[in-house]
């Protein structure tokens, strides 16, 4: 089920994304709904190979993208491109100790993400996804080009907005702190 547009989760990403984001209007709008969108996990891992499995990295996203691989069709670049550019951004910027941990070690092997450059692959997908500028893509395409293009800029805000989601967090722990002691 999609949360409210009248949603105060909704409300709150919107208002810290425009606070610590200060660049074209669709770009906010676009981040907002992003964090919106990735409340739900089911969707941070969205994609899928051919055989149903879910794609957890970012190196394995990009095989499936690749229409010369895995990859089934353009769409399916297009789409898995667009994915590989949020779900890189929403890492970076939200959860940049994550991302450091991606390039250990797993188990007894190497991760394959421990060879992607996250900030790189969010870049180019996104440039990539901006290049699909025909037919029903024609009007979203420039948008993705100012997210490849404001990429760095678009992680350093959403470093911002967690820091002010953990500054909310304590003032609402000091706040019930305070509540519960005094009665």
């Amino acid at each position: 089920m999609p949360i409210s547009a009248d949603h105060p989760l909704r409300r709150l990403f919107s208002e810290l994304v425009t606070r610590n984001l200060s660049t074209d209007h669709e770009v906010v709008v676009y981040v907002g709904n992003l964090l919106i969108d990735f409340v739900r996990v089911d969707h941070l891992y969205r994609i899928r190979n051919a055989r149903g499995k879910r794609l957890e990295e970012v190196g394995e996203m990009l095989v499936e993208s690749n229409p010369l691989l895995d990859g089934r069709s353009f769409e399916r670049e297009r789409e898995v491109r667009k994915h590989i550019g949020d779900y890189t951004l929403f890492l970076t910027g939200m959860l940049p100790g994550y991302v450091g941990r991606c390039r250990t070690l797993r188990g007894r092997g190497l991760r394959l993400d421990s060879l992607i450059d996250y900030v790189k692959a969010g870049k180019e997908s996104y440039r990539v996804v901006g290049a699909f500028d025909q037919f029903e893509y024609r009007l979203a395409a420039p948008l993705f080009r100012r997210l490849s293009e404001q990429f760095e800029y678009c992680v350093y805000g959403l470093n911002r907005v967690k820091r002010d989601l953990e500054v909310l967090r304590q003032e609402q722990y000091r706040f019930w702190k305070k509540s519960l002691l005094d009665s």
